[in-house]
């Protein structure tokens, strides 16, 4: 967890008729301009902490770029006194590398709360991109032990308790990377980020586990990365499973103890 992550904060806890001052840890929340090439393409209220990983993986998710080979770095941006600026990041193209900015339907700034509804429409993301091509049923066996897993890596929500999760695990439920952020859609860029600069896209045959709901975008974007199954602690959205189903991904949701509901594709076992 990144030492920026968290601020204390002094606050007054009220119990029956008692009021003391103490200090709190909270959830650090800033902006990060994303730039492509020197030009501004969105910025993001998020979690500091992994900012190259969240730029990447937003770029992808969006379908600005989808190789390793088109970005050849992220970097941070000179200020006027000639230092990095620690909330801008400029992804610098390859040569030859061509992006179609014009793609990008997201409004230029994003909160850390809202997705979908920063978007020109919902139109403008469907049909992005291919379906999953190959089935994949996770086990359910697998499925029920992945919610302690996350909780022992959220070291960020443990101190706060005010941190989303994505988290990637393979078949067998062995845990690839988890990131935590203020908004559940910077967790997830976050994850495709990580697996970006790993050269590990597309993320077949993964299963993706998110501390909180799932929305359409939380799905499109599972998408992008080419995660065929998403699991959530919470509830999917309407839009969430209709989409899981046209994308051939499983959803899962409500994942809690033994239970659990499947809302699109299918389980073995």
């Amino acid at each position: 967890m990144s030492t920026k992550a968290t601020q204390p904060v002094s606050m007054t806890r009220i119990e029956a008729r008692t009021a003391e001052v103490r200090t709190d840890l909270l959830a650090t929340e800033e902006p990060l301009e994303i730039r492509v090439g020197g030009r501004s393409v969105a910025v993001v209220m998020r979690t500091p902490g992994h900012d190259r990983e969240l730029a990447a993986g937003f770029l992808v998710t969006e379908g600005i770029v989808r190789r390793r080979e088109e970005v050849l770095d992220l970097v941070r941006c000179t200020g006027e006194s000639g230092e990095p600026e620690e909330n801008i990041l400029d992804a610098v193209l390859a040569p030859g590398a061509t992006v179609d900015l014009e793609r990008l339907t997201r409004h230029v700034f994003t909160s850390s709360s809202c997705g979908i509804c920063s978007k020109a429409s919902i139109d403008a993301v469907r049909g992005r991109f291919d379906p999953i091509a190959e089935e994949f049923s996770p086990r359910r066996e697998v499925l029920v032990a992945l919610p302690d897993r996350l909780r022992a890596a959220q070291a960020g929500f443990a101190a706060t308790g005010g941190l989303h999760a994505s988290a990637l695990f393979d078949a067998d439920g062995n845990l690839a990377v988890v990131r935590e952020d203020v908004g559940r859609h910077n967790a997830l860029d976050k994850v495709v980020g990580h697996a970006f600069f790993a050269e590990r896209l597309p993320l077949a045959g993964q299963i993706l586990l998110v501390s909180g709901r799932v929305s359409f975008e939380i799905m499109q974007k599972a998408l992008a990365a080419g995660i065929p199954c998403v699991a959530a602690i919470s509830a999917p959205t309407s839009a969430a499973v209709a989409f899981a189903a046209e994308s051939g991904q499983t959803l899962v949701g409500f994942l809690r103890g033994e239970r659990m509901n499947v809302y699109a594709g299918t389980l073995a076992g």
